[in-house]
């Protein structure tokens, strides 16, 4: 392992820090999200999300939602 991947390891054993960065929506590889209560009202919808699930077994167990709340989480860092 290299140095600066046991250093990235160590600040994740550490934890997040305690504050939270929330907002009401989200970029990220060339696609927005907003929050449900940030697009009521509005003529197009973007906060439905789809997360590809894999169990010890076999199956995919997708999950399928509604986007209520974002929030960034901030690690240590040395």
């Amino acid at each position: 392992m290299g140095m600066s991947a046991a250093i990235s390891l160590s600040s994740l054993s550490l934890g997040p820090e305690r504050k939270v960065k929330c907002s009401n929506g989200y970029f990220v590889n060339g696609y927005v999200f907003h929050t449900e209560e940030y697009e009521y009202g509005r003529k197009t919808y973007n906060n439905g999300v789809c997360v590809k699930g894999l169990t010890c077994s076999e199956f995919e167990v997708d999950y399928y939602g509604k986007l209520k709340e974002v929030g960034e989480l901030q690690y240590h860092s040395k």
